[in-house]
């Protein structure tokens, strides 16, 4: 008994060591490459802005990707435990762009020099934008508005007291911003953000995807099941357009003068008239689209969404 027992350690060993012997090394070249890349395959583009010169890309895992080119190369920035849902330019004074973890993140012009302030309200932020004198607002949760004039180092919150999300915000002039929010709740300013109040519901307690004015007066509005509303008043009153894309629209943006949507199912779809219709594109994949942006100067725009899709697309291009 006491010879067996002594062999059977060794012979564990001699079976681990010709296991060990015959099993290949991994290769983790292909691993190595993947870092050196500046998007990765794990990549989930969230949101897109662009102010004509740089366009920015907020991900869901802690990286902003930044273009200096039009989309034709795009550099990596880590910005560590983040996932930017939304981003907006603040002309000269760069990008300003909003996570899930309470902080508000700030970048030059250049897409350089990323920065995070933390955020107390709203508890979730959904949404942000920049006032035409660089201000900083953020809107989400329980229908909180908050603005900074100093970004992000003081901020002042206006609670209108409605157990509703707040999806879109955006300053139409110096004195004049409208937030929308589920069921149908529209909400604005009249003095530059120092007040808030509401106004009349949008129709069928709509749900904003996304929001786009082009001016002070007409703007458009996308929910779910691929509905698209139109005022011509500033959001006093809506009118259902038809979309003949038949998808979900995430988020709304300027394409030479003409409203543009991206959304599910890998749609690009433009204004047409009174009618969203498809804008073809060549090899389209079937994913949701969670961002987008005009590039200026080009028959193209930038979309990102997941599985490292990031790319410009021409608008003139045939399917």
């Amino acid at each position: 008994m006491t010879r067996k027992i002594a062999l059977l350690p060794v012979w564990g060993a001699l079976a681990g060591g010709f296991l060990a012997a015959c099993s290949p090394v991994p290769d983790m070249s292909s691993i190595a490459a993947e870092r050196q890349c500046a998007v990765h395959r794990y990549d989930i583009a969230q949101a897109v802005a662009s102010n004509g010169k740089v366009v920015v890309v907020g991900t869901q895992d802690g990286a902003a990707l930044v273009s200096v080119d039009q989309g034709k190369s795009w550099q990596r920035r880590a910005l560590g435990n983040t996932s930017l849902v939304d981003i907006a330019t603040c002309g000269d004074q760069g990008f300003v762009a909003v996570d899930h973890y309470h902080k508000v993140w700030s970048a030059d012009a250049d897409g350089g020099n990323w920065q995070s302030v933390p955020l107390e309200l709203p508890r979730t932020p959904l949404t942000v934008s920049c006032d035409k004198q660089g201000g900083w607002w953020v809107a989400g949760t329980n229908a909180v508005i908050a603005g900074s004039k100093d970004r992000g180092k003081t901020w002042q919150s206006t609670d209108l007291g409605e157990d509703t999300q707040i999806t879109s915000l955006q300053f139409l002039d110096d004195q004049n911003a409208i937030a929308l929010g589920e069921f149908g709740l529209t909400v604005f300013s009249e003095d530059g953000g120092a007040s808030w109040k509401k106004g009349a519901k949008i129709p069928g307690d709509f749900y904003p995807y996304a929001a786009l004015f082009a001016s002070r007066n007409e703007g458009w509005v996308s929910g779910i099941a691929g509905q698209i509303m139109h005022t011509t008043d500033g959001g006093r009153s809506w009118q259902k357009q038809v979309n003949a894309a038949h998808a979900s629209l995430y988020r709304l943006f300027l394409h030479d003068g003409v409203p543009v949507g991206v959304g599910s199912g890998g749609v690009i779809a433009r204004l047409d008239g009174d009618t969203w219709r498809v804008l073809p594109y060549t090899d389209p994949l079937p994913v949701f689209l969670g961002g987008g942006a005009s590039l200026p100067g080009q028959s193209a725009v930038v979309i990102g969404g997941p599985g490292g899709l990031l790319r410009a697309v021409s608008t003139v291009a045939k399917q």
